[in-house]
Parts: structure tokens; sequence; C-alpha cells
């Protein structure tokens, strides 16, 4: 089957890194393209270097309604018989732009629902209104976690075209030397033997990583075998209040902003704790690739890990979100042996992104794509 793959924007987040997992790791049966509706970023830059044609739909805002017309006229000249979409907008979009071009097969993934958010929006009755209009245009609904497979039912979405299906993880991808972690360090002007607290994502409200520039401060006051550093890995509007908090309490040159990166394994390699404050998250993909990169980690927020066994993840803790919990729990990892790393627990092998592709690709059997219209000529015969 030939698939496109519909996407609001390619920088480097969660959902866009995972769509191209998704890509490398499906079976040649189905093959596949994407279009980006606006800002084609880095995760667009290697899905080309891994041989995926990425078409860049230049739109230009949210009522930009241009984009369907070009978006139709693509799916119809491409000989796509489904398409996938991924995040709100390009839901709307994708899925009206794939009943213009009379394709029938449409899934759509949802990344990041709340009860009463959207991708860090409000979910006000207007913005659920459409959504659930769009929704009905659609096939199927993937929801990656079952804590999003509850507010889908909760917003009104029928189980029946909800399919769980929860994100993955390329696993050997994070088994790395150390000597990567300290070439790493060396780039980013990080002590050999800090002890380097790591946050990986959007920097957004959500993500709450203001609570770990407050830990770095009260570290920093406190004596300790390692000097702490905190290392922060993404972009977003919220980098200048970051900057500008951590100058308040005096550790500005203690925090690395690395901006949005691709190698995000690299970075994770020079880390000595992954810490995930946010929260509310719809999968908590960051916590996995921190346990596979061997490291502590410290999340407040995971449904990946809360729909498995304890013993699924030895190496991870969830903390409540009092800034003084996150102080006390890094604290303690401070005063742990430098550079330990820690064996690939049983949750990563279970989100295993090979096993996740298969699944997904099993649901493009089934729908099949749709059967092609009998010409008028031939019902009058």
């Amino acid at each position: 089957m030939k698939v496109l793959h519909v996407v609001t924007g390619l920088a480097s987040g969660g959902a866009e890194r995972q769509l191209h997992l998704l890509l490398k790791h499906l079976p040649e049966r189905h093959s596949c393209e994407v279009a980006v509706l606006t800002n084609p970023g880095t995760v667009a830059a290697a899905l080309r270097a891994d041989g995926f044609t990425v078409h860049d739909l230049a739109m230009r805002g949210n009522r930009d309604v241009a984009v369907l017309p070009r978006l139709a006229r693509l799916i119809r000249a491409g000989g796509h018989q489904a398409v996938h979409t991924h995040l709100y907008r390009a839901g709307l979009y994708g899925r009206l732009a794939a009943r213009l071009a009379g394709v029938r097969p449409v899934v759509a993934t949802e990344h990041s629902l709340h009860p009463g958010v959207i991708e860090g929006r409000p979910a006000t009755r207007g913005v659920r209104a459409l959504y659930l209009a769009a929704e009905r245009l659609g096939t199927v609904t993937v929801a990656v976690s079952g804590q999003v497979a509850t507010t889908l039912a909760d917003w009104g979405v029928p189980a029946h075209r909800v399919h769980l299906l929860p994100n993955g993880i390329e696993a050997r991808r994070y088994l790395l030397p150390p000597q990567v972690g300290q070439a790493v360090r060396a780039e980013l002007g990080l002590p050999a033997r800090a002890f380097v607290v790591g946050g990986v994502g959007r920097l957004v409200p959500g993500k709450r990583f203001g609570v770990l520039v407050d830990a770095l401060a009260a570290l920093c006051d406190r004596p300790g075998p390692r000097d702490p550093w905190l290392l922060l890995v993404g972009a977003g509007p919220e980098r200048e209040a970051l900057a500008a908090l951590a100058a308040r309490l005096g550790v500005a040159d203690r925090v690395r902003f690395t901006g949005e990166r691709d190698d995000v394994p690299e970075l994770l390699a020079a880390m000595d704790v992954l810490a995930a404050p946010s929260a509310e998250e719809t999968f908590g993909l960051t916590v996995l690739e921190g346990l596979a990169a061997g490291l502590p980690v410290r999340y407040t927020a995971c449904p990946a890990l809360e729909s498995l066994p304890p013993d699924a993840a030895p190496g991870a803790r969830r903390l409540p979100a009092e800034a003084a919990a996150w102080t006390r729990a890094l604290e303690e990892l401070r005063a742990g042996p430098p550079g330990a790393r820690l064996p690939q627990p049983p949750a990563v092998g279970h989100y295993d992104i090979a096993r996740i592709a298969a699944a997904l690709a099993e649901l493009y059997d089934r729908l099949g794509p749709a059967p092609a219209p009998v010409p008028a000529a031939a019902l009058r015969r």
C-alpha cells in the first residue's frame, strides 16, 4: 500500500521523531511519503537523508485553506492509497484532503491529548467540536496510550474507531560507548566529572523544566562530590524565561541549552540522570529513551510505564510534582558513582519500534485500499 503521512511540522519533537522511526521500520510492502504542512525542520532533513520523499506544502497559518487543494492534488497525483495524519492541524486538513482526493482509508495518530488540553493548548468547546467533525471523516484514530484512548472516549469518539498502538523506541541506537558521552561533554563545555542532570523535550511550560533550574540552584548551594550542571535538549518559547530564571538564581553558567538536535542518543550519553518533571504526558517517550541509554530516570508522569509491571523499569522512579522532592532525588543521585550505566530494562524491549511498526503495518493491511470506483459507462451495460 502506498501511504502519505501528513504532519503539521517536522521540527525535532516527540511525535515528529516517532514518525521518522516508524517509517524506517515499516515493512517494505508499504511505501510511504511525507507531506509537511509547515516548518520542515531537522526531522525533514533526517527523513530525506534516509531516502524518504518529503513534500513541503508551505502552509502560511492555521487558516490557510489554500493548502487543501494542494494536498488533495498531491494525494491524487502520487497514487496514494491511504493517508495517515499526525497532530491536530494535519488531522483537520489531511482527513478533508483525503476525502476530496477520493481516498477512504484514513488513519490519524493522536500523539498529545489530555482532557482539557491538546498539544499543549486549551481544548475549548470549539476546538473539540472541530476535532470531532474531522475525526468522523477518518477511518481509525490511533491512541498512543491508554490515557489518550480514555480521553478520546470522554470526548465522544466511538470505541470501535479507536486503535491502541503505543510509541516505540529503537533500543540499539542508545547503546553507545563511554567515549561518546565524553566527546559530547567536551563539545558543550561540560566538565568531565560534573554531575549532569538532563532534560529532553520542547521548551514549553508544560514540561516544567523550571523545576530543574530550581533544583540546580539548590544543589549548587550544597557541598557534594560533583558539581551539578543542567543540560536541556530542545527548543521552544520558554527558553528565554528559563535562561532568565537561571540568571536570577545565579546558575546561568551551569545551564547548557542545545536547541533543536537530532542526536538525542549521543546527548543522553553525556548525562548522569534523565529528569522528566512534566506532570502531564500522553506517553512519556523521553523516559524510555533515558532508560534505553542506561540512565537512572526520575519522572512525574509516564503512561508508558504505568501500564507495565513495577519491575519493568527498575531504574525509573516516579516523583511528586513538588520542587523539593526533585531536589532531594537529584541530591541522592549526585552522591552515587559517576558514569555508571544500567542495563536496558524490559520496558525498553516491550516498546521496541520494530514490533510497533509491524503492528501498524497489520493495521494498514486490514484497512486495505478502497475499491476502485466503477465507471458510469460500465454500470449502464
